[in-house]
């Protein structure tokens, strides 16, 4: 990455936060990193900042992993997840019910179609297993 993509990187990921109305300490401090290096990569004055460190300042950020990567002229994974690790991840706040709901919805829907839903099996891919949501929380049951 030039000096001018480390740059027009840092400007993004500083008006995302700026937007979230974060400061750099809270953002260092969800990220888990020093303050400084919050600064330095929002300045521009990394040309290579680790892509460990994107990956937690883009999720911090609510950002897209595939954006950040692009700004920084890394390259981004060309393929996407299997569906099923995909779903489990993305709505982990849904109750496992739910899940497996989707899941026998969409095991149906591909057989019907001929396609294969390939990859890990519950719990495999992700570390935090499903909790029923709070009723205090707006979930249903």
């Amino acid at each position: 990455m030039d000096e001018e993509q480390a740059k027009r990187l840092g400007t993004f990921l500083r008006a995302r936060r700026e937007e979230l109305g974060w400061s750099s300490r809270r953002l260092a401090a969800e990220c888990e990193m020093n303050d400084a290096t919050i600064v330095r990569i929002e300045n521009g004055q990394f040309a290579a900042p680790k892509p460990d460190k994107l990956s937690r300042i883009t999720e911090a950020l609510g950002l897209s992993l595939s954006d950040v990567f692009a700004l920084a002229d890394y390259a981004a994974p060309s393929d996407l997840p299997h569906f099923m690790p995909y779903l489990r991840t993305k709505y982990r706040d849904l109750p496992s019910t739910a899940v497996e709901e989707i899941e026998r919805y969409a095991a149906r829907l591909a057989k019907r179609h001929g396609v294969a839903l390939e990859g890990p099996a519950p719990g495999e891919d992700e570390s935090d297993e499903h909790e029923e949501p709070d009723e205090t929380k707006g979930g249903t049951s």
